[in-house]
């Protein structure tokens, strides 16, 4: 049966346990609940959905495009609903959580700003969680694959890890023992929009010079666009393999080609990989983590572009030689990362939702005992179901 469509009740003690379901993060997966949960990763692009067990592993997955044109929140949020209770159909799962390309706050609640969607505040979670019926946890896509590779990838065993991914800009996310860091207004971990070269390339932000403008998808493919628009000598092979047509240079294809040994992909990876490392040296100075994580799609270049970040860095780094190093890693989980994380973050809110009922159903029992030993006439009935533990 699906928990979606028979637990129908949302009282307040639900809402009063989500609110502070971020404070306790610290060691609470050791015994959160082992019970399936929906992960959802959701972009400007595509929306990724699927059944999460408590060791991480990816029980179904199914996704679908963003929907197009107006992507308003009633649109998105019927995306997100059709698919977790396409779910739901086949899998018992006890909580939704959602790893959404934006601002989140702090309470998990709202998403300030979306980019990619034309979602303005607007109250995600209260939305999802009065068609689900079930609780609903939101974060910023970043931090649900921080915490995913933490538990289960690149991350596993350290106290100190940051997060960064490379995709069409730059995300980014803080783990300090166990617990994701995320500011006092939600929005920390935008190591994109760190300025490092004033003046330099302008950004869709609104700024000039931000780290992502020099290490990022984007940044790559735009290099590459311009020695083609150019008619550059080293863009020769690039330009034949599109056929002339500049537009069909991406990212992906870069990557394909600096593997194949082509000189420019190569040296364009390589200049990726250096600002990447320069990045990392000063978020280094400033957060001294003891392993950096690189994910996202633009990762998938491996040693091409993390082996030049690791140089850079070390040339980079404040007091070079006489301080540790933080270990950089390749993430491992992929582009599901963040579906993962979503899922296992939602696994805790579920055990505190659990706890709550619990007491509720415990007061009730209670007083029905002191009713029965007051003598009153009333006739005995079960629990509600919105009051029973869930086997």
């Amino acid at each position: 049966m699906s928990t979606y469509r028979d637990f129908t009740h949302r009282g307040s003690a639900r809402g009063a346990v989500l609110r502070t379901a971020g404070t306790r993060e610290r060691r609470s997966h050791l015994t959160a609940p082992r019970v399936p949960t929906v992960g959802i990763d959701i972009g400007g692009t595509k929306v990724m959905a699927g059944v999460v067990d408590a060791d991480g592993t990816i029980l179904e997955k199914i996704r679908t495009e963003t929907p197009d044109k107006s992507k308003s929140p009633k649109v998105v949020e019927d995306t997100i609903t059709e698919l977790v209770l396409d779910l739901s159909d086949r899998h018992d799962v006890h909580a939704v959580g959602i790893g959404a390309a934006g601002w989140v706050d702090a309470n998990r609640s709202r998403v300030l700003f979306a980019p990619h969607l034309a979602w303005r505040d607007e109250p995600l979670r209260d939305a999802l969680q009065a068609r689900l019926a079930v609780p609903v946890m939101v974060d910023n896509d970043a931090n649900t694959a921080a915490w995913a590779e933490w538990r289960f990838g690149a991350g596993r065993g350290e106290d100190h890890l940051v997060m960064i991914t490379l995709g069409t800009g730059i995300g980014g996310a803080i783990l300090e023992d166990g617990q994701v860091k995320r500011g006092k207004f939600g929005v920390a971990g935008e190591f994109g929009h760190m300025q490092v070269v004033p003046g330099g390339h302008r950004c869709p932000c609104g700024n000039r010079g931000c780290w992502e403008q020099y290490s990022s998808g984007n940044a790559l493919v735009r290099e590459a666009r311009e020695l083609a628009a150019a008619d550059s000598p080293v863009a020769y092979n690039i330009i034949a393999r599109v056929g002339g047509n500049i537009l069909e240079i991406t990212g992906p294809l870069i990557t394909e080609l600096a593997r194949e040994g082509d000189a420019m992909c190569v040296e364009l990876l390589q200049d990726i990989g250096q600002w990447l490392g320069v990045g990392i040296a000063n978020l280094a100075a400033a957060l001294d983590p003891s392993c950096f994580v690189i994910g996202g799609g633009v990762s998938a270049a491996d040693d091409l572009l993390i082996g030049p970040a690791r140089d850079a860095f070390r040339r980079h780094l404040t007091g070079r030689g006489y301080r540790p190093e933080a270990r950089i890693a390749k993430a491992q989980l992929g582009p599901e990362a963040g579906m993962v994380g979503a899922a296992d973050l939602a696994r805790l809110v579920a055990r505190r939702f659990r706890r709550a009922k619990r007491r509720r159903v415990e007061r009730y029992e209670r007083y029905e005992r002191y009713m029965g030993r007051l003598g009153a006439d009333r006739p005995g009935r079960t629990a509600r179901p919105e009051e029973q533990e869930p086997h």
